[in-house]
């Protein structure tokens, strides 16, 4: 990008003097007395006659140029027009004429002359050398005042010149003199050459001071007193002949005319009139550029005020979304409590009639009857309510009209089966139900034809009030009762899952190490299971085996999903699982994180009423009214409590309605209070027949009996108790491990399993040998391994071992004494096979089984564009950072890096390639590093990748418009280049599309500190190599693939496509010295946005690929 001290490099074709010598192809003998040249009619026929040759010769050599110039040129007679079209300020030709007496035409040079000019300047020789190739004229043995720069000669009269011949050079000898001005002569050639429009080519005079022609920079030559200055001695770049361009606040409206640039306008260098200025902008005499800063910063305040409008707006609309829908919850709460009111004391007065009708009865048939009659009486009490009224309560079974017709109902399989869990529930064999329509009811739930908030929340309100006086009359009442009451009722039920474990053992591959041995089990749908144990024994790899995932792990028995072989993979869409970590978004409210996940997860079927109605009732049974409109909150700013932050966690599944929820240490880091609200809720949900399974870790004894089932489990990932609470001390105790008084049984038992406690010398039983004694407890093969290596185990228990089948020869799994050259080897493949299942597990589909159809990609989409608007809409402050660090770094760069006519503009756009790149990138990071968790956790649930994907992309577009407004507001305005706002603008905006697809690989790719790293490396090596000097055909080949590249063609191109006239050569020498093509432009801007898709295809492949299971 350094100067030059020629214009091209000289690898550059030498066909480049085709371009000059077009205008010279004609021959052309006009004879033209003294006297004639003050005669206006003939100057004006003499000049006709020239314009008309010249500019027929465009056609001879147009396939010529644009062949072998196409790069630099587009048009080529609308570039010859711009440099040669002298019929608007024809006087030169007049003088010229004049000055040479006529034989103007015999001065001009040939073809053969202007190549050898052309050559010479492409050759790089230094301008103070004679650079131009010997030739018939000018030689070491003939060099006459002709070959000196500034001057030519003439051919001889009887001489006829051809000038379209480039082969021979014509004897020019006679009659030398100062080149006309509005001409050039080069040294070492005696013709003439025109000057280009936007040029300045005055006679020379003699500078006595430094003994140089000005404003040229050639001294005349020694030995020669009668040698006098004469015309411009060279056109070449700007860098080699700025002295012949019109100076910067001068205009040239022709080659011999240079006047000062007037107030109110600007003339920048090679001006040929002068520009006005904008209105606001200030323009002195002699002005080489206008000052728009004003207008820059005015663009900025209007995009400013434009965004706070837009944010206030926005802002004002969700909250006075939000202030209507509390204030129609208030009058549904209130609307409903009202009308309860009224129907109980409207109730409470029939009974009080019909009671004292009754009194006037014999009084020992009323004391009989009393106590069958009050409790249907209290229920219609409370449930006389017109159907689908606000107070109407469901009838119970009792009330039906089939009861009373006396029609019996027969038992179906489900209520049988329940009824058999609640009989037996240690047993482990499974039973098979279908899921689906077959046992499920479905009615037209009666929100159905509701329409406002407010009729949708007094309808929630009205259901939940129901349910709790339901609550209320059956406290005691049983899962299967409750399914009984509903097979009579008109109510909505979910499809129930049992899931049964057999010989469930897992190993890790690679290590060949055992996680889990020879479980067995069963979760059944209405009861909430606890699973325990100590610190390494596998309490979470069991919570993983029973989602059907064991990356990296090789896992034996069978799980049967309702009695069949089936992959629970399958009913992820009615199957919860509450993570250890509370993944909750914290720019969110507590409402607002989980209408997203009912909007995503329930049926798409499901009406508005009676989404409202699962949502309240979340959010009313986890205790969350108070802080449902609150924030959730980060690490950085504060939200709600760690209790509420998990209780919100939990009911992320629980409004999806599922049918197996699985929780990993839900109650971890809360107090007893807020544990048994939470698990209070979760048994409401096991009431409706939801199979709930959760990790704790020695909870208190209150929350322990309210638990339905224990898993108890030893280190080693082996199984010590499965069975009812109610039973596992008497368990135990038949052991001979009894809990002391005051102490917690869950405690005691962990304490015994963790080997920190000895269960008394008179059981016998070591906290080994517990996992044997519950196999052979309950007549399962035990690993004879197992049984060799636990010292003390009777030779009996090895008998009856064998009786049950157990194997004979075991194997111990896992030897000491590893080499670390052995371990490492293990750590490696463990790895590789973790990685491999992944990818396996991330790219299987085990279909669909649950039968319930959620929204599909397009509706999820929407949820997911409406949930990251708010999310945008509360970082507006991060996002204003943003801006302003770009706005500043606009200035400094439009300051700093000022446009170089030489290279136009080239080092201050490399700069704005790399600045926009990194800070673009930077930002564009946050879009997925910061909601990893989140996407995992969604992925997971079923949620589609595709619309999280597209809706990240299509918020982040809106970056993509301001971002580069909020650049060029300061970098354009302040550096002032020749290309127009629309051309930077639409370069930026492809340029930030490119960057922010390719931050979002990284983003997906490495964790936030690498991408971070590799954001800002990526800019500036990219552009290193883009802008790389050296003659390498391999960095040659990496600069055609970087992006950076493309942008910095589209830039210098779209800037160059302004030079013309005098700045032609400059034009072609610059863009071929970068290896750029004036025809790019277009070109460019598609290799930028194909970038842009490509990353961002790339980016998607690798989210859904590597994404943790």
């Amino acid at each position: 990008m350094g100067r030059r001290n020629s214009c091209f490099p000289g690898k550059f074709v030498p066909l480049f003097y085709i371009f000059t010598a077009l205008i010279f192809q004609q021959e052309i003998v006009i004879c033209q007395e003294d006297k004639s040249f003050s005669n206006p009619a003939a100057n004006r026929l003499y000049n006709q006659f020239i314009f008309d040759k010249l500019s027929n010769l465009t056609e001879v050599f147009e396939d010529d140029i644009k062949r072998e110039l196409g790069f630099c040129i587009t048009n080529v007679k609308e570039d010859y027009n711009e440099a040669f079209n002298f019929s608007t300020k024809p006087e030169f030709l007049n003088a010229c004429g004049k000055t040479t007496k006529g034989d103007m035409m015999q001065r001009i040079c040939t073809a053969a002359e202007v190549k050898i000019y052309f050559n010479g300047l492409l050759g790089g020789a230094k301008r103070a050398t004679n650079y131009l190739k010997p030739n018939k004229n000018c030689n070491l043995s003939s060099w006459m005042s002709g070959c000196e720069p500034g001057w030519a000669c003439r051919t001889a009269k009887e001489v006829k010149v051809d000038l379209k011949d480039d082969k021979n050079v014509p004897v020019r000898t006679q009659q030398c003199a100062p080149c006309c001005a509005g001409f050039f002569c080069p040294r070492g050639i005696t013709c003439m050459i025109p000057c280009p429009l936007g040029a300045y080519c005055p006679e020379a005079k003699l500078n006595r001071t430094t003994g140089l022609c000005d404003p040229y920079h050639y001294q005349l030559p020694s030995g020669q007193p009668n040698h006098t200055c004469g015309g411009a001695d060279i056109w070449a770049d700007i860098g080699s002949s700025s002295e012949v361009f019109c100076s910067a606040g001068s205009f040239c409206p022709s080659t011999i005319d240079k006047l000062p640039c007037s107030k109110g306008h600007y003339c920048r260098t090679g001006s040929t009139e002068e520009i006005n200025c904008f209105k606001l902008a200030t323009c002195n005499p002699r002005s080489t550029n206008q000052n728009i800063t004003a207008y820059g910063i005015m663009l900025f305040a209007g995009l400013g005020f434009l965004l706070i409008i837009l944010y206030n707006c926005s802002d004002q609309v969700l909250a006075t979304r939000e202030r209507r829908q509390a204030k129609s919850r208030e009058k549904a709460v209130q609307s409903v409590r009202e009308t309860q009111s009224r129907e109980k004391w409207k109730s409470a007065k029939d009974i009080a009639k019909k009671h004292a009708t009754d009194l006037q009865q014999s009084f020992s048939r009323t004391f009989s009857r009393r106590k069958s009659m009050k409790q249907p009486d209290l229920m219609r009490g409370l449930s006389q309510a017109k159907p689908g009224s606000d107070a109407a309560l469901p009838p119970m079974a009792g009330g039906s009209s089939d009861t009373k017709k006396g029609k019996k109902k027969e038992k179906n399989k489900l209520t049988e089966m329940l009824h058999d869990i609640e009989q037996n529930p240690g047993d482990t064999e499974g039973f098979n139900l279908e899921i689906g329509d077959k046992n499920i009811k479905k009615h037209a739930p009666k929100g159905k034809a509701l329409h406002t908030q407010s009729q949708m929340f007094r309808y929630a309100y009205g259901q939940i009030e129901k349910e709790k006086a339901m609550q209320e009359q059956n406290k005691n009442l049983t899962f299967s009762g409750v399914i009984s009451m509903a097979n009579d009722i008109d109510i909505r039920k979910r499809p129930m899952i049992e899931v049964a474990f057999k010989d469930l053992s897992i190993t890790l591959k690679g290590k060949n190490k055992h996680l889990m041995r020879c479980v067995t089990g069963k979760l059944s749908p209405g009861r909430v299971s606890a699973v325990m144990g100590p610190s390494g024994a596998g309490k979470t790899t069991f919570l993983t085996a029973l989602t059907g995932k064991a990356p990296g792990c090789t896992m034996t028995g069978m799980i049967l999903v309702n009695g069949k072989v089936e992959s629970i993979q399958s009913y992820k869409r009615i199957i919860g699982f509450v993570p250890q970590d509370d993944i909750v978004h914290g720019n969110l409210t507590v409402e607002e994180n989980l209408w997203f996940s009912a909007r995503c997860r329930l049926p798409a079927d499901l009406p508005k009423p009676e989404k409202v109605l699962v949502v309240e009732r979340v959010i009313e049974s986890l205790g969350l009214q108070h802080v449902r409109d609150s924030l959730v909150g980060t690490v950085e700013k504060r939200g709600i409590s760690g209790g509420q932050r998990k209780r919100v966690n939990v009911g992320l599944e629980m409004v999806m309605e599922p049918s197996l929820l699985i929780l990993d240490e839900p109650t971890s880091g809360l107090d007893s209070s807020s544990s048994q609200l939470l698990l209070r809720a979760l048994r409401r949900e096991a009431l409706e027949g939801v199979n709930i399974c959760m990790v704790v870790h020695q909870p208190s004894y209150t929350l322990f009996r309210m638990f339905d089932d224990l898993i108890l489990l030893a280190k080693g990932g082996l199984i010590c108790y499965q069975g009812s609470v109610k039973k596992v001390e008497e368990y135990f105790s038949s052991l001979g491990i009894v809990v002391p008084e005051r102490v917690n049984p869950p405690d005691y038992y962990i304490d015994i399993l963790e080997g920190i406690l000895k269960p008394s010398t008179s059981s016998g039983v070591t906290y080994k040998q517990l996992p044997v004694r519950w196999m052979l407890h309950n007549g399962y093969q035990v690993p004879m391994d197992m049984l060799k290596s636990i010292e003390g185990m009777s030779s009996s228990a090895s008998a009856e071992n064998s009786a049950h089948g157990g194997s004979a020869h075991g194997s111990v799994v896992g030897e000491d004494g590893t080499s670390f050259a052995g371990e490492f080897w293990q750590d490696v493949k463990a790895n590789v096979e973790i990685k491999k299942d992944n990818l396996q597990s991330n790219f299987s589909s085990s279909g669909d089984l649950s039968e319930r159809e959620v929204p599909g990609v397009y509706q999820q989409y929407r949820y997911f564009l409406g949930r990251l608007g708010k999310q945008r809409l509360r970082e507006a402050r991060t996002l204003a950072v943003d801006y302003l660090i770009l706005l500043l770094a606009g200035i400094c760069l439009g300051t700093l890096a000022k446009v170089s006519d030489e290279t136009f503009g080239a080092m201050g756009y490399t700069y704005t390639v790399i600045a926009v790149s990194l800070l673009c990138k930077i930002t564009a990071l946050r879009s997925f590093s910061l909601d990893k968790l989140h996407y995992w956790r969604e992925s997971r649930a079923g949620m589609s990748s595709l619309a999280y994907f597209l809706a990240k992309d299509t918020v982040d577009h809106f970056n993509t418009i301001v971002k580069p407004l909020v650049y060029l507001s300061m970098f354009y305005f302040f550096n002032n280049p020749r290309s127009t706002v629309a051309d930077n603008y639409i370069v930026l905006i492809c340029l930030v599309y490119c960057v922010t697809g390719i931050a979002y690989a990284l983003a997906i790719l490495f964790e936030p500190g690498p991408a971070q790293l590799w954001s800002v490396l990526l800019p500036v090596v990219l552009t290193l190599i883009a802008t790389s000097t050296n003659d390498n055909k391999i960095v040659d080949s990496i600069s055609e693939l970087c992006y950076t590249r493309w942008a910095l063609e589209a830039f210098v191109v779209s800037n160059a496509q302004r030079y013309k006239g005098v700045w032609l050569i400059t034009r072609c020498g610059s863009l071929m010295e970068n290896g750029y093509n004036i025809k790019h432009f277009p070109r460019c801007l598609i290799f930028l946005t194909l970038t842009g898709i490509l990353s961002r295809c790339a980016a998607f492949f690798c989210m859904v690929t590597f994404q943790k299971k």
